[in-house]
C-alpha cells in the first residue's frame, strides 16, 4: 500500500512546489523586469502621485471633462448591508448589469441617459458604447466617435475651441495593433489629463 501511495504523493508535492510556487514566482519576476511598467499595474501619475491606472476606467461627471461608458457596478449600501447602491468603477465589485436587450429596466436606463446626451449635441447620433456598460464596468476606453460626440459639451465648458478638441481626440486615439488586431479607442483618463494640459496652456 505504502510502495504505491509514496509516487502518488511525491508526484503531488513535487509539481504542488513546481507549479504552485516555482512557476508563477519566475513568470511574475520575469514580468516585473521585462514589463514594469504593466507589471505594477499601468499606474498613471501627475506631480508624483498616482491617479489610476490605464486598466480601470475612473468616473468622471463635470461637464469640463470628456466621460467614459456607464458602469454597473454596485457596492454595499451604508444605510443598509442587506442592499446595493450604484457605485460606478468600483473596482472590488467589477461585473455588467446582466440585463437583456428586452430588459425594462435596461431600456429605461437607456432611455434616461440618451436624453442628455442628445441635448449636449443634438446634430449628431448618440455613440452607442455612451449609453451601454461594458461587461466588466470597468471599462477605461470609449471610441473615437463617443469623444468626438462630447466636444461641444467640453469647449463650452472649457471655453476651449472644438477644432483644437478633436485634434486633442485624434492626438490620444490608439490605432488597431499591427493596423489588424481590435479596433481605434481612447483612454478617457488619459484624454483628460491631456485635456487638462491644453487647458493650462490657453
Amino acid at each position: 500500500m505504502i510502495k504505491h501511495l509514496r509516487p502518488a504523493i511525491t508526484l503531488i508535492v513535487l509539481m504542488t512546489a513546481l507549479t504552485g510556487l516555482a512557476y508563477p514566482l519566475a513568470m511574475t519576476g520575469l514580468a516585473g523586469r521585462l514589463f514594469p511598467y504593466q507589471a505594477k499595474g499601468s499606474l498613471i501619475e501627475r506631480d508624483g502621485k498616482i491617479i489610476g491606472s490605464e486598466l480601470i476606467g475612473q468616473n468622471f461627471t463635470s461637464d469640463g471633462y470628456f466621460h467614459g461608458r456607464p458602469s454597473a457596478t454596485t457596492d454595499t449600501d451604508p444605510n443598509d448591508s442587506t442592499k446595493t447602491v450604484p457605485a460606478p468603477y468600483n473596482a472590488s465589485n467589477s461585473g455588467g448589469s446582466n440585463y437583456g436587450p428586452t430588459s425594462k429596466a435596461l431600456v429605461d436606463r437607456v432611455k434616461d441617459d440618451s436624453g442628455p446626451l442628445a441635448a449636449t449635441n443634438p446634430s449628431a447620433k448618440i455613440p452607442i458604447d455612451l449609453v451601454t456598460t461594458s461587461a466588466s464596468g470597468l471599462d477605461p476606453d470609449i471610441t473615437p466617435a463617443a469623444a468626438l460626440f462630447q466636444i461641444p459639451r467640453v469647449a463650452a465648458a472649457r471655453k476651449l475651441p472644438e477644432d483644437e478638441l478633436r485634434h486633442l481626440v485624434e492626438d490620444n486615439t490608439t490605432a488597431r495593433l499591427l493596423g489588424i488586431l481590435g479596433e481605434p479607442h481612447v483612454n478617457v483618463l488619459k484624454l483628460n489629463l491631456a485635456l487638462d494640459k491644453l487647458a493650462k496652456k490657453s
